[in-house]
């Protein structure tokens, strides 16, 4: 809300104060540009965390991160398959090839990921799947770019430094049915999460079905973290800074306090890296910002826990 304020103050200026309203031109960038990218920073920060939240539970491990099982590098490879195809194509073409595509493959490789976490009740196991595969899909990204043209290479990497910008209402509505898709898992699965957080053996003498529970986390986490990389490119650090913000201002690991936390932890901190993108006269990478603002979070918290 604050950030939609300071907007409306800029753009509005002593017209709006006046009450004679605004111009026409500020008019259309605060609807076309301005709020659909501040609604956008709202939902992917929202959504990244809500994953972060979930990975960080049936993980045990307080560095998980949305990204960790490979989705981004999912997306990436996506994305670089489409930039070789969309050479020559338009420019509105193209970012919808891209976006679709990086979508598709985000979605396959968190696919993957759930058919192994159906598979497998060992959270080890189901990490380093996660891991080596992002990383051999990485691998094959960077093969690719070097058969790139120059055209291809721009629209990969504008692509891979992250933004908020140029997404449609459209193209958040579709983040928005992701993220509570993504959400209704998330809570029905809450209890689960709850007696996980105390060790497998636990949580499986409790009653609780590791497996669905996995196979549901991950799926939820694919279609969410997928969604948002493949619009916004790969985010990092506000998956796993948002939780434990939540976790140290209410004091409790509870996923009823936690989950909607995060979404509002998310939400904010995702809001900041785009106001810090954009205080420069040459924008930043909103994927840069987000790195600033979350690597001291995750310091301060690795000396605190002297991990």
């Amino acid at each position: 809300m604050l950030y939609a304020c300071l907007c409306l103050l800029v753009l509005g200026g002593l017209d709006l104060l006046t009450g004679d309203g605004f111009s026409i031109p500020s008019e259309a960038i605060l609807w076309k540009l301005r709020l659909p990218r501040m609604l956008t920073a709202v939902v992917a920060g929202a959504a990244l965390a809500l994953s972060g939240a979930q990975m960080q539970a049936i993980f045990r491990n307080p560095l998980a991160d949305p990204h960790l099982m490979g989705v981004s590098g999912g997306a990436g490879l996506g994305a670089a398959l489409a930039a070789l195809a969309v050479t020559g194509l338009g420019a509105w073409t193209g970012g919808l090839t891209l976006v679709s595509a990086a979508f598709v493959g985000a979605l396959l490789t968190g696919l993957v990921i759930t058919a192994v976490a159906a598979r497998t009740e060992s959270t080890t196991t189901l990490l380093l799947v996660g891991v080596m595969l992002g990383f051999v899909l990485s691998a094959v990204s960077s093969i690719l770019q070097y058969s790139a043209g120059e055209e291809s290479l721009k629209l990969f990497y504008s692509w891979m430094a992250g933004s908020f910008s140029g997404v449609s209402y459209t193209g958040l509505a579709f983040m928005t049915a992701m993220l509570l898709a993504g959400l209704a898992l998330a809570l029905s699965q809450m209890k689960a999460l709850d007696l996980i957080l105390f060790g497998d053996a636990y949580a499986a003498l409790s009653g609780a079905s590791l497996r669905s529970l996995r196979f549901r986390i991950m799926l939820g986490c694919a279609l969410t973290t997928g969604a948002v990389t493949a619009f916004c490119g790969p985010l990092g650090f506000v998956g796993i800074a948002a939780p434990h913000i939540v976790r140290r201002v209410t004091g409790t690991s509870t996923h009823r306090t936690v989950l909607p936390g995060s979404l509002v932890a998310g939400a904010c901190l995702a809001l900041a890296g785009d106001i810090l993108a954009h205080v420069c006269s040459t924008p930043l990478p909103v994927g840069s910002t987000l790195a600033l603002i979350g690597i001291p979070l995750i310091v301060a918290l690795l000396w605190r826990n002297r991990l």
